[in-house]
């Protein structure tokens, strides 16, 4: 669904991911790991085209995408939750998942992806009227996928869901996520949480310094040692 080969992108002249390689596959839930500042949030952003590409190629669907704009590649269905939420938080909550529809195919779908969000998420239904601003950090979280998923993704790009939230409103954000990928929605999971995307995706990689350092099933990783410790953060 998803295929990035020998991609290098960044800011001004300077390149932030050298020679990155991923895939994933359709209906597939993909882990991306490293520590601040190793390049998760930047691939996310060029793959989602808000961020140069100086050289590589991004295939979504067979189709070449790279130097498209971000409207044209939502248009096709590859949506980014990006990391801070980016809310419009003088804006109500219905107001919010009302943006997440203003693409053609997302508009004309939009009452049955709005009924579909306050089934995963019951309280934006309750608090439709109330500004995005006022919600909790796990709230705002919430929200915001909910307001990628009236766009009808394919697949969806989630950066750090869980940064800065209890636990308990992570694990129940990271449900909510299984239930969205046993829908059919493909996702590529940025996170610093090793655990949870250890366990939540099937095939992770791990980005070191804008590389990929080491790629491979998610239960494999976890159970090796050396890498653990040497890419994971073990003690």
């Amino acid at each position: 669904m998803l295929e990035v080969r020998g991609l290098r992108a960044g800011y001004g002249r300077i390149d932030v991911l050298d020679d990155v390689a991923i895939d994933v596959p359709p209906g597939g839930v993909v882990g991306l790991l490293g520590a601040n500042g190793a390049g998760k949030t930047t691939l996310l952003r060029t793959i989602s085209g808000l961020t140069r590409v100086h050289a590589g190629d991004i295939r979504f669907e067979g189709r070449a995408i790279a130097g498209l704009s971000a409207e044209a590649i939502v248009g096709l269905g590859l949506i980014h939750v990006p990391q801070g939420r980016m809310l419009f938080s003088e804006m109500t909550v219905a107001e919010n998942l009302e943006m997440g529809a203003y693409a053609g195919r997302a508009r004309a779908a939009a009452e049955a992806n709005r009924r579909r969000v306050e089934t995963l998420f019951p309280f934006l239904g309750d608090r439709r009227d109330e500004r995005a601003g006022v919600l909790s950090g796990g709230e705002q979280q919430m929200l915001a996928i909910g307001r990628a998923l009236m766009a009808c993704p394919r697949l969806l790009l989630l950066d750090e869901p869980s940064l800065g939230l209890a636990p308990r409103i992570v694990e129940t954000i990271f449900e909510v996520i299984g239930r969205i990928n046993a829908d059919g929605v493909a996702l590529l999971v940025a996170e610093q949480n090793t655990e949870l995307v250890l366990r939540s995706a099937k095939r992770t990689y791990v980005l070191d310094n804008g590389r990929v350092a080491i790629v491979g099933e998610s239960a494999e990783l976890a159970n090796d040692e050396r890498t653990r410790k040497t890419y994971l953060g073990a003690a």
